[in-house]
């Protein structure tokens, strides 16, 4: 089976995480498998493997979503996105999958609209159409009004086979943040968290016993950081260590080792041992995206989130107080965030830890490589 996994992240990095984590488990079925990849470069995550190919890159700017920047800052122009529509046409006519899954479209990236439903198009104009899935995380941005609501029915009607919806229903149901019509209903395929498999600890056993603060692959986390250098003046006993990620990581890593001074804390770039360093940590420190979720529930790790809630985000957040009745896990919401909230949230973990096993399903991908061949297999 050739499948063909299209993707764009345009603040962190976690789209692209899971995405690739859906490619190795599609390989390791036995399937060719080409990762279309719309946002900036991440070498940082692990594509080994798989085909990837890389669109002219976009970013957002800031969280605002319907501002597209490309690597130089400039704004996309018409020319910029023409580009990418035509590099991506021609990945899918190369490649003739069998399978096309585009990752949160049409229930997000609406401001690429264009370039998807090029996309979409031009599958169904293939001499073998394939089948079409849509592949989206356990909660979404709600829709703010109900013409958005009817535009993705609209594209789901039109276009697509089913959805992979990434989440354990006994955890959390679409209906959480998204009106599910019975038409809808009818596609969704619940596939449980979409996960690498659990770590074993560290080799090395880096992280032991220390405080583990992260916030994505992107450039935010600013605030998370500060209050943790303030945090750590009040729990020194214990390393912080903090793993800084984004294009500018350099400049921000040196100005954070200045303000920390003699604080017993580490500031470092992003690792991709992170995984294995969280079951051996004391705790950890993050926002609340789904692949650090669900890192936090596999390892079970005490920890403290701080939902990413810029602008009018509100997926962090609604992910985290589905989360926060479980043991061991606090939530501290970013009007919140001092030195001192943040070092009375962690002596609580750590004191309340640790999270024993949880009946959730975590093999989310092996089950999404299941469902899609059992429909490619009833199209021939």
């Amino acid at each position: 089976m050739k499948v063909m996994i299209v993707v764009t992240h345009l603040l962190g990095t976690g789209h692209l995480s899971r995405a690739l984590t859906l490619g190795h488990a599609f390989r390791q079925a036995g399937d060719d498998v080409l990762v279309v990849s719309g946002g900036m470069p991440a070498p940082q995550l692990n594509a080994s493997g798989l085909e990837l190919v890389n669109l002219p890159p976009l970013r957002s700017e800031g969280t605002n979503f319907t501002r597209l920047l490309t690597e130089s800052g400039e704004v996309a122009n018409a020319s910029f996105l023409k580009a990418r529509e035509a590099a991506l046409v021609e990945a899918l006519q190369r490649f003739t999958p069998d399978a096309l899954i585009t990752e949160l479209f049409p229930f997000g990236r609406r401001v690429l609209a264009g370039e998807f439903e090029t996309l979409l198009r031009a599958a169904r104009g293939l001499q073998r159409k394939p089948v079409i899935l849509s592949s989206i995380r356990d909660i979404l941005a709600p829709p703010s009004k109900p013409s958005k609501v009817a535009r993705t029915e609209a594209v789901i009607e039109s276009y697509y086979d089913g959805v992979l919806v990434h989440s354990d229903p006994q955890g959390t149901r679409l209906e959480t943040s998204w009106p599910v019509s019975e038409a809808l209903a009818e596609r969704l395929r619940y596939t449980g968290y979409v996960a690498p498999a659990r770590p074993d600890p560290h080799p090395d056993k880096l992280g032991q016993g220390e405080i583990l603060v992260s916030a994505g692959g992107g450039s935010v986390g600013e605030p998370i950081f500060r209050a943790a250098i303030e945090a750590a003046r009040k729990i020194t006993n214990r390393r912080w260590r903090l793993l800084v990620g984004g294009r500018d990581a350099a400049d921000r890593i040196s100005n954070l080792t200045e303000l920390a001074g003699d604080t017993p804390v580490l500031i470092e770039p992003t690792r991709p041992d992170f995984r294995q360093m969280l079951p051996l940590a004391a705790a950890s420190v993050s926002m609340c995206g789904y692949n650090t979720a669900l890192d936090i529930l596999q390892s079970g790790t005490p920890a403290v989130f701080i939902p990413f809630d810029d602008g009018k985000e509100v997926e962090q957040g609604l992910r985290a107080k589905s989360l926060a009745h479980l043991p061991a896990i606090e939530v501290l919401p970013s009007p919140d965030l001092t030195g001192t909230t943040l070092a009375d949230a962690v002596d609580r973990v750590i004191a309340a830890g640790p999270r024993p096993d949880m009946d959730l399903s975590f093999d989310g991908a092996t089950r999404s490589v299941a469902i899609t061949r059992t429909l490619v297999e009833a199209r021939r």
